[in-house]
């Protein structure tokens, strides 16, 4: 579904992205892992449109690269930046709404499945989003992007600072979109998480990808763990 092949991506004159090639199937999960300043926020964010970029991202087929970031999420692409950005004045409802794509058919997800997902976020309906906890807000933000009815998720550092109750629930909802055959990119600091939901992993260095295999396959390999993971 998603193709990214040779991308090099710059903020101003700096270089940071040395040509990048990674994919994503249909209803797959790739976890992209590495150290902070590694470039895997960087890559979320030139697939996105939000970094200037060269090379190819080709979306099912369609060369999406120049494209601007509301055109892109309208192909079919949602991204939960680790930032979060939730509206913090309005409601979680009024958040979850803001998440629907206007002039399109009904989606696969209502307002009720994200409480399903979440009780917590249908219990707090009513509140304002910027009184909530960080792990509430994390819960709105994923729902928010989820609520566009997408093919293809970018899931950005979502259990950084979370609580492990928060953590088990989010590894959860990445199995639900799983099971409804939606395709994940998921950028997570977290090994353990990361490796159990995971279909396939990508680990970036110093720009680029140096690993790419089975979880299993990176178990079964500890130099690249010692050499672009450990802390």
């Amino acid at each position: 579904m998603l193709q990214i092949d040779k991308l090099h991506a710059y903020y101003g004159k700096s270089h940071v992205l040395h040509g990048v090639s990674l994919s994503v199937g249909a209803g797959e999960i790739v976890a992209l892992l590495g150290r902070n300043g590694s470039g895997r926020s960087t890559t979320a964010k030139a697939v996105m449109g939000l970094v200037d970029a060269t090379g190819s991202l080709r979306w099912k087929g369609q060369e999406i690269l120049g494209k601007k970031t509301y055109e892109i999420a309208h192909l079919g692409l949602g991204y939960v930046p680790e930032e979060r950005e939730i509206f913090p004045k309005l409601t979680v409802e009024q958040n979850l709404l803001l998440g629907q794509k206007s002039g399109r058919k009904a989606g696969r997800w209502s307002i009720d499945d994200m409480y399903q997902l979440f009780p917590r976020l249908g219990e707090r309906c009513a509140v304002e989003a910027g009184v909530m906890s960080g792990g509430e807000q994390q819960m709105l933000t994923l729902c928010r992007t989820l609520m566009g009815d997408p093919d293809l998720i970018i899931i950005d550092e979502p259990t950084e600072g979370l609580a492990p109750k928060i953590v088990e629930q989010v590894g959860q909802f990445l199995q639900t979109l799983k099971a409804k055959g939606i395709s994940v990119l998921l950028i997570e600091q977290k090994l353990t998480i990361a490796l159990a939901v995971s279909d396939r992993c990508a680990v970036m260095g110093h720009g680029g990808i140096v690993f790419t295999g089975t979880p299993h396959e990176l178990r079964q390999n500890p130099a690249v763990g010692r050499e672009w993971l450990a802390v």
